[in-house]
């Protein structure tokens, strides 16, 4: 059988929605449009951290896990010099977004500096998460056995943040793969959902109102 990508497509999914609903935050704060309290500045600056890690995390786990197996697996196949390059281009931007959000409320600036730096962020995952899709995933089926995927897929929760990650995936999964999940999951994941589900709901509401 095809490894199941399926934990990665949302991975990828929840990824891109946030990085661009918080670039559409901050740009609203940065204009003067929606108005931030401590309280707001403090939970942004924790959820941007986490998210930057995230993603920082994701895509080292591809060059140092996925990248050898599908090398190993699918040899000449596929050329990932471009991924890896968008990759390197990723930790600048998240270093400069994490700066920023980190000087929130004490720096003027640091709402319109984080917002140019996330919009920017969002395109770059766009395209580089549509391409990896596109070019990756097709050569993962075909050529990569389960047994390596499962080693992926356990090295990149390795390095995640369940409390903050799982909600995510509860959140931008549709309901057939929420269903799909908790088949494989079973009952240990709607246990560690349902108790996770209002913290996640009041941060949400708290950065995002009703976006």
């Amino acid at each position: 059988m095809a490894p199941n990508m399926l934990g990665f497509r949302i991975t990828h999914r929840a990824m891109r929605a946030d990085t661009r609903r918080l670039a559409e935050v901050m740009s609203a704060i940065a204009a003067g449009e929606e108005q931030a309290g401590q309280e707001r500045l403090r939970a942004i600056t924790t959820f941007t951290a986490k998210l930057c890690a995230g993603i920082h995390h994701h895509h080292q786990a591809e060059d140092n896990v996925l990248w050898p197996v599908i090398v190993r697996s699918a040899g000449a196949e596929v050329d990932l010099s471009d991924l890896t390059d968008d990759h390197a281009a990723l930790d600048p931007l998240l270093e400069e977004i994490t700066t920023a959000a980190a000087q929130l409320g004490g720096d003027g600036q640091a709402a319109r500096r984080m917002a140019k730096s996330l919009a920017s962020l969002a395109d770059l995952l766009d395209e580089h998460i549509e391409e990896e899709e596109r070019l990756i995933f097709p050569v993962v089926a075909t050529y990569v056995s389960e047994e390596d995927w499962a080693k992926v897929e356990a090295e990149v929760r390795k390095g995640g943040d369940a409390r903050f990650d799982l909600p995510r995936i509860a959140q931008y999964a549709r309901p057939e793969e929420m269903a799909e999940l908790r088949r494989l999951a079973g009952p240990v994941l709607v246990v560690l959902l349902a108790l996770m589900k209002r913290g996640h709901r009041r941060r949400q509401e708290l950065i995002f109102g009703t976006r």
